[in-house]
């Protein structure tokens, strides 16, 4: 009979709670019911005194005292039962001590709400009532609120004729189709009391020139005339990191470390309207076709791309995908996509107002682009690569990086120097961590020349987009240099 090395194993239907049971009333009673059969094995004294109970089961006349708690504490009384002996209650040690006591954690609150406040409340709630009212003043934002001040330098506002200062001149068109590197240093603007961190010219005429600088102020300057500083926006609390102009160059953006975003109208240095997330900005763009000029993108130091609606101050869509700090957007594809990158190391591509990226650049031996420009014919960006080159990728379907293109020399590891063409598309330009410019040959990807510009870094350049062979760059020195 024997099946199993310790004799007869017998097949019982047994439930594991019924199990479960036995085995537990077996350690704590001491006898427990037998499978096989109805009696009892083990303590048989213990058995009549506790009547056969298991350990699941409660005996009567604790099942009566529950009934009465539950009962008084839905009357709302603390009383006990009766025939609990009040010694026993207030011994923790005791049953009856944890039956009156017992009560979870995450139980309800008995006491009735607090109606009267303390002093420290009262306070507390005044003083958060008068910081809300101070934010809602602020226009809602959740950046650092500074008034908005700008300064007019030029003798007058508008000319003999009415003209404002910021109209372009009547005559300004292009010299010829050619451009030229430029050799010698032709003016100096200095204003700036800290670095200079970007510069843009007036969209289409260049007469004057926008400067963000690391001293909280946005300065703009002429270019043709008097190369003097015409107006000063000042309503930032720390370094300004960004600036775009609109279409028109009538307004401009500009965002901050202090993480607004401020939309400046540029003849009056009145501040149209402010955003804020609540994060650092770190590069603002205007959706460039003319009727969508009221549509605002920022790359946040939170990851998002973050899309206004400047008419009606309202976050219109939230492009979120990146997984570091977002440094530049680039509309390509006659604007109906743009490519962004981040500190990631990697290239979105995104459709215009859809949060879904279309394609994704990542490889192993990319670096961090911090600064990308696209080349006038609109088929090629040129990417700054932290590993000192630019690199360029095709703006068609695929977005493919062209192994041929590649141009190096310059030293850019740590700094977001700016990568530009000029406006014939012929030459490539770059500052570099040493303070100098660079130019390479777009079709042959040879440097053609270096000036020396700055004490420090140069980080931005800009070709002028009318006079073919003059550049703008600016430093950390806080000069602004013009070349010819």
């Amino acid at each position: 009979m024997r099946n199993h090395k310790l004799g007869f194993v017998e097949d019982a239907s047994i439930d594991s709670f019924v199990f479960d049971e036995q085995y537990n009333t077996f350690y704590k009673y001491g006898y427990a019911a037998d499978p096989a059969g109805s009696n009892y094995i083990g303590d048989l004294d213990a058995l009549e005194k506790n009547n056969a109970i298991s350990v699941y089961n409660i005996r009567q006349n604790e099942q009566k005292k529950r009934k009465l708690e539950r009962k008084q504490e839905a009357e709302g009384g603390d009383g006990m039962a009766v025939d609990v002996d009040p010694a026993e209650v207030n011994n923790p040690a005791t049953d009856s001590w944890l039956m009156k006591n017992r009560k979870s954690p995450w139980a309800g609150k008995k006491e009735g709400v607090q109606t009267e406040l303390t002093e420290e409340q009262k306070k507390y709630a005044e003083e958060y009532a008068k910081k809300k009212e101070e934010k809602g003043n602020a226009g809602g934002e959740k950046g650092e609120h500074v008034e908005d001040k700008s300064t007019f330098h030029g003798k007058e506002e508008k000319d003999y004729q009415g003209r404002s200062w910021v109209a372009p001149p009547k005559d300004a068109k292009a010299a010829n189709d050619h451009c030229y590197i430029p050799k010698r240093l032709v003016h100096t603007w200095s204003g700036h009391t800290k670095g200079v961190s970007a510069i843009r010219f007036f969209p289409k005429y260049g007469h004057l020139i926008l400067s963000a600088g690391m001293d909280t102020k946005v300065k703009i300057w002429d270019v043709f005339n008097s190369g003097k500083c015409m107006r000063t926006y000042m309503g930032h609390s720390k370094a300004v990191r960004d600036i775009s102009f609109c279409n028109d160059g009538t307004k401009f953006l500009t965002a901050s470390y202090d993480k607004n975003i401020k939309y400046w109208d540029t003849e009056t240095g009145q501040v149209i309207r402010t955003f804020s997330t609540g994060k650092i900005p770190y590069v603002v763009k205007l959706n460039p076709d003319d009727d969508k000029q009221n549509i605002l993108l920022a790359g946040m130091s939170d990851k998002k791309i973050v899309q206004w609606d400047m008419n009606t101050k309202e976050i219109t869509q939230e492009y979120d995908q990146h997984l570091g700090a977002v440094n530049t957007i680039t509309f390509v594809d006659n604007n109906r996509r743009f490519v962004t990158s981040s500190d990631d190391k990697s290239l979105r591509v995104w459709e215009f107002g859809i949060p879904v990226v279309i394609k994704y650049i990542s490889e192993p031996h990319m670096h961090s682009m911090p600064s990308i420009s696209l080349h006038p014919n609109t088929n090629w960006l040129a990417a700054q690569s932290l590993d000192n080159q630019i690199l360029i990728y095709s703006t068609r379907e695929r977005f493919q990086l062209n192994k041929k293109k590649r141009f190096a020399g310059h030293i850019v590891a740590g700094y977001a120097c700016q990568v530009n063409f000029s406006p014939d598309g012929r030459f490539v330009m770059s500052g570099d961590g040493e303070g100098k410019c660079w130019f390479w040959d777009w079709k042959s990807c040879k440097v053609f020349r270096t000036l020396k510009c700055h004490e420090g870094v140069c980080i931005g350049c800009e070709w002028h987009p009318l006079e073919q062979s003059k550049v703008a760059t600016c430093g950390w020195d806080g000069l602004i240099k013009y070349w010819d």
